[in-house]
């Protein structure tokens, strides 16, 4: 069964390069496929940082994290949801 959780782009500057880069890094560590998507836009693999960029999601944007790994979407949708660039 696929695991889902929708949350907020939390970083300031949307999803770009560090965000994504983090992201895609720690998507990475999980052997399940894990997609985002905004509403509007087709899914794409959450361990690629070119593909994360390309949603291009801005602060606030709802993205949609999901796996068949329960602790693949609660890890990637609480780094999506955290300001990557303030740490």
């Amino acid at each position: 069964m696929m695991a889902s959780k929708t949350v907020k782009v939390g970083s300031s500057v949307g999803l770009h390069a560090r965000p994504a880069s983090i992201i895609a890094e720690k998507a990475a560590e999980f052997a399940e496929e894990i997609t985002l998507r905004t509403p509007e836009g087709e899914p794409v693999d959450a361990s690629s940082m070119m593909l994360i960029m390309t949603l291009g999601a801005e602060c606030g944007t709802e993205v949609t994290v999901e796996s068949e790994n329960e602790e693949a979407v609660a890890a990637i949708a609480e780094l999506v949801a955290k300001d990557l660039d303030a740490e």
